[in-house]
């Protein structure tokens, strides 16, 4: 990949990096049918440095879909299968000692890498899963009172089962709010799994991506340019007190027994600032907000008992706030 540069026409021009990133939906069609909206949640992630909880039932391509934007990124991936018997150790690595040397060495987990994909991340206890809180906050592992800085970008894409699932453990909340996004992976219209059968039958291999014809079209450098011009994208004192407003009422919902915090409400700025940015402004208008809002919050609220018997869910509480709120003009 060429070094970033401030000319237009290389991957350091936050147009060239725009443009780089939204060629990965048809990269990544390739291998995955009909996840666009997956696919730009994970974009916005990592121009957020943030981290995306991918939820639903086995067998809809959520691995699929996090390999392929790895290959399509050109961003080192590795894979850690969460089980009933993972250790903490297994994921960030531990001291190993060498009779050689007659010394410990640390020998890195697979949380060294780019993109981190924690398959069903509800399978294992809860200490295991609170090994990644440091690694994803900080973005460093310590290890025998010893930190260790991850690479950029990072990002821990994370699968889990619904919660209905038998042998899941649910996450705590303070790691939910770990998660920039949490992203449903519905299931396949009709026609979209006609299209999935269809390539299988032609001898499509989802274990050979290269096969595929998934090629890198975008990168790091890209990465980096698309992130400083997100940065600078405008948000006025109007679209700051809307998005307060939003999570405020989360908080007083009467159907929710915890509302959206702070951290969650700076969420909702970055995400909709990102987006802001991928559609072709260099301000945020309400309409990023209300687009990037169930993502970004769905997984900060919590819901009362008699409001879940009665069919209740997060996202209907916050499109109900989100058409009650009163929007800027």
């Amino acid at each position: 990949m060429a070094p970033t540069t401030d000319n237009a026409g290389y991957p350091g021009d936050p147009d060239t990096a725009r443009a780089s990133l939204e060629a990965l939906r048809a990269e990544i069609a390739k291998a995955v049918v009909g996840q666009d909206p997956a696919v730009t949640g994970l974009v916005v992630a990592l121009l957020c440095r943030g981290h995306v909880l991918l939820e639903g039932v086995p067998g809809v391509a959520k691995t699929l879909l996090v390999r392929a934007l790895a290959s399509a990124l050109e961003l080192d991936t590795k894979r850690v299968q969460f089980t009933p018997d993972l250790m903490p150790s297994d994921v960030t690595g531990s001291l190993v000692y060498d009779t050689r040397s007659a010394e410990f060495s640390f020998q890195p987990g697979p949380v060294f890498t780019n993109l981190l994909l924690a398959d069903e991340i509800n399978r294992t206890p809860p200490k295991t899963q609170s090994s990644l809180l440091e690694a994803m906050e900080e973005r460093q592992v310590t290890v025998d009172g010893t930190p260790r800085l991850l690479p950029d970008p990072f990002l821990v894409a994370a699968t889990q089962n619904p919660v209905e699932y038998e042998g899941t453990y649910p996450l705590p909340e303070a790691q939910l709010d770990r998660f920039l996004l949490k992203l449903t992976i519905p299931l396949p219209s009709r026609q979209d799994e006609i299209d999935v059968l269809t390539r299988h039958a032609e001898g499509f291999n989802p274990r050979d991506l290269h096969a595929a014809g998934i090629r890198p079209v975008a990168g790091p450098a890209d990465l980096e340019a698309a992130r400083a011009a997100v940065a600078k994208t405008t948000i006025s004192p109007e679209i700051t007190a809307y998005v307060v407003d939003i999570c405020r009422a989360t908080r007083e919902s009467p159907s929710l027994t915890l509302g959206v915090s702070p951290r969650g409400a700076t969420a909702l700025l970055a995400t909709s600032r990102a987006w802001a940015w991928l559609t072709g402004r260099d301000y945020v208008i309400p309409d990023d907000v209300k687009a990037l809002a169930l993502p970004t919050l769905r997984h900060r609220v919590q819901l009362r008992p008699e409001a879940e018997m009665e069919g209740v869910t997060p996202d209907s509480v916050i499109q109900a706030i989100l058409a009650h709120v009163p929007v800027p003009r």
